[in-house]
């Protein structure tokens, strides 16, 4: 096992596994990216949309959570994409992990009538993890930090992802925008998988029947992957 090499957990090789089994995971590329880059690989966990699916990356960010051993008191889920994820984290650890969890979203726009504001759920206090799908330019986490930290006793713990791509934020960066959120802010981005892990997995289970999606995602790796 080499030093980027990580044991993959029972839950992640599943989640590997669902996401290539259903065109979440999709290789072949090449795939244009937000930063320009081209891929050969592409992850949309937006696709995670129907109810076995969201189930079960919920059950994979709730076993991610667990893991990490990270203390908190509330979760939450920015608008939109948030929303659906949180709560089916919240219910994958009350069902599999006997913790009954509150978890709070946001609304875009604040509700001008009933309860009014534009937070619903648990109130949004204590030690707080915001759980989301993706980290690219750090602008959702930093809307969401904006969020938790208007409210008076309130305080971001970490946050949880479903995948570290692993390279880096910028051709003049040595860091990821998952590092540099982590400096900036001061505290763990966790993430289900990792693009290291996701070639571990292709190596294990498709080796020479998928080389050239895994030598394409190494050369990658090589190119613009960050440099620690």
């Amino acid at each position: 096992m080499s030093a980027n090499e990580t044991k993959l957990a029972a839950y992640q090789s599943e989640y590997i596994d669902l996401a290539y089994q259903w065109d979440i995971l999709r290789f072949g590329g090449p795939f244009t990216l937000k930063s320009g880059r081209k891929s050969p690989y592409f992850f949309n966990a937006g696709l995670f949309n129907s109810g076995l699916k969201l189930q079960k990356m919920a059950e994979c960010y709730a076993n991610r959570i667990v893991d990490s051993g990270v203390e908190f008191d509330v979760l939450f889920g920015p608008a939109y994409k948030g929303i659906p994820l949180v709560a089916a984290t919240a219910m994958a650890l009350a069902k599999d992990h006997g913790r009954d969890v509150q978890f709070c979203f946001n609304r875009k726009e604040a509700k001008t009538h009933g309860e009014g504001g534009n937070l619903v759920g648990a109130p949004l206090k204590g030690r707080v993890l915001v759980v989301d799908d993706v980290i690219t330019a750090g602008t959702a986490i930093n809307e969401a930090v904006d969020i938790i930290n208007a409210q008076p006793n309130a305080k971001l713990e970490a946050v949880v992802i479903a995948l570290d791509r692993q390279e880096r934020a910028s051709e003049d960066s040595p860091e990821s925008a998952i590092m540099q959120v982590e400096k900036r802010l001061g505290v763990k981005v966790y993430s289900v998988v990792t693009l290291d892990q996701i070639i571990q997995y292709m190596e294990r289970t498709r080796g020479d029947d998928a080389r050239k999606d895994i030598d394409s995602m190494v050369a990658y790796r090589e190119r613009y992957g960050t440099r620690s």
